[in-house]
């Protein structure tokens, strides 16, 4: 399976109110592989200004975006990077918003019909997988790479190919990591490296079980702890 890890920043939060896309940023996992291949590209929003609040969490301002490309320029580059894919987006229903929103524009601007972002690619929003996999807690990249232990300390501010590199690392770790334990020694890796394999004719794991002497040790060792802690403990 080909996914395709994807951000935007935008000069503001509503599209409807005319704030536009301003960077876009991928990153391509294969059969759950990091490729390193990669999409990423500043555009200029025409003549939509930057709002003070986008500023402050992106830093992209409109002297920098002056003479960057159109999105009209990069699109067709942009759909041949993410055509048929899974798109993993954080609270995708706001970056599916904002393209889509480009693709209208465009469609006025060239008179040509053009499919919804939605429609050429399928959608994971790896938001509503965290929330379904930790309710009530804190699922922002933030909390999720503190929850996951992946580093983030080079995100002072937001980034939209920072943000997907990081966010592939954590879509990784919520869905059981990179590789793939299979028994099948001819499965397919997709292109990607070549993944270690359980072999179906292993030896058997050794089970040690342990005397009565030696539960009876662990559960003094538990006891003394919970004295220490004053916590009671559920082991």
């Amino acid at each position: 399976m080909r996914q395709i890890v994807l951000d935007t920043e935008t000069t503001g939060l509503e599209p409807s109110q005319g704030h536009r896309i301003i960077e876009i940023g991928c990153v391509e996992l294969v059969e759950r592989k990091l490729t390193g291949n990669t999409f990423h590209k500043y555009i200029n929003p025409e003549t939509k200004q930057v709002d003070q609040g986008a500023l402050e969490v992106h830093g992209i301002t409109n002297e920098f975006l002056s003479d960057k490309p159109l999105f009209a320029d990069i699109y067709d580059e942009f759909l041949e990077f993410v055509k048929d894919s899974q798109l993993i987006i954080h609270n995708a229903p706001f970056d599916v918003g904002f393209i889509n929103n480009e693709i209208v524009l465009l469609e006025k601007k060239t008179g040509q019909s053009i499919e919804p972002i939605d429609i050429s690619c399928s959608i994971l929003d790896s938001l509503k997988l965290a929330r379904d996999n930790h309710p009530g807690q804190k699922n922002n990249l933030d909390a999720l790479c503190r929850r996951y232990f992946i580093d983030n300390s080079n995100r002072q501010l937001h980034g939209a190919l920072l943000d997907s590199e990081i966010l592939a690392d954590v879509y990784l770790a919520m869905t059981g990591g990179q590789t793939i334990l299979t028994l099948d020694e001819n499965a397919s890796t997709g292109g990607a490296e070549p993944i270690k394999r359980l072999s179906a004719s292993r030896d058997a794991l050794n089970i040690l079980i342990p005397s009565d002497e030696e539960i009876s040790s662990h559960k003094d060792f538990l006891a003394m702890l919970e004295k220490k802690s004053g916590v009671a403990n559920n082991w």
